[in-house]
């Protein structure tokens, strides 16, 4: 059975190969659209659009990304079917080549734009009063911070559940003490392409 993984590269190489055959469909190279690439994609986004909470941080990205340019080029293709069928289309394969390039263009620059403001942004967060008593709370916050670790390729096998818990449970008595509050909040964040664990007074 593939992986997440070889899925997600499975779903790429079938995206660029279905930009190839319409570029040939639409410039007069293959006599019918490529009907069984975009049935496979379709089934591919369809699955992982439902699974996506079995997918880690940067699975979802990759995803998201490729879903995104996928829906794009289908714009275009829908556009430029109906031109054909109207019998408006130019059949010049240079012009549809150009007209997909431009849009790759754009998503991949989305993309890094949006790769830029995720670096940046909160990957999680959870509030904790009682971590002694909230074991679950403390494991969602751990395996985030594992997660989030691994995708900014930073080593995390010095990593241990039970010193974790112990930092978390001593962190929040320390900080309910020094501020007279209950509840502390947990902010793992990516800055500057290090994850950053920030523990935060609730008032």
């Amino acid at each position: 059975m593939a992986t997440i993984d070889e899925e997600l590269g499975a779903l790429e190489r079938d995206i660029r190969q279905l930009k190839i055959e319409y570029d040939q469909y639409f410039g007069g190279g293959r006599n019918r659209p490529p009907n069984e690439i975009e049935w496979r994609i379709d089934l591919i986004v369809k699955k992982y659009g439902e699974r996506s909470g079995d997918m880690k941080i940067g699975q979802r990205f990759r995803f998201n990304n490729l879903t995104q340019t996928y829906a794009k080029y289908k714009d275009i293709f829908r556009k430029k079917l109906r031109q054909k069928e109207e019998g408006t289309v130019q059949r010049h394969f240079g012009a549809a080549a150009k007209a997909i390039e431009a849009e790759r263009a754009k998503a991949a620059e989305a993309a890094a734009q949006a790769a830029a403001a995720a670096d940046e942004a909160p990957v999680f967060r959870i509030t904790c009063s009682h971590p002694e008593q909230e074991s679950e709370k403390v494991e969602r916050l751990f395996r985030a911070f594992v997660e989030a670790k691994k995708s900014a390729g930073e080593k995390t096998d010095k990593l241990s559940h039970a010193g974790f818990a112990e930092f978390v449970r001593k962190k929040t008595k320390d900080l309910q003490k020094q501020n007279a509050c209950n509840d502390v909040e947990y902010v793992v964040e990516t800055i500057g392409g290090q994850v950053k664990l920030k523990a935060l007074v609730k008032a």
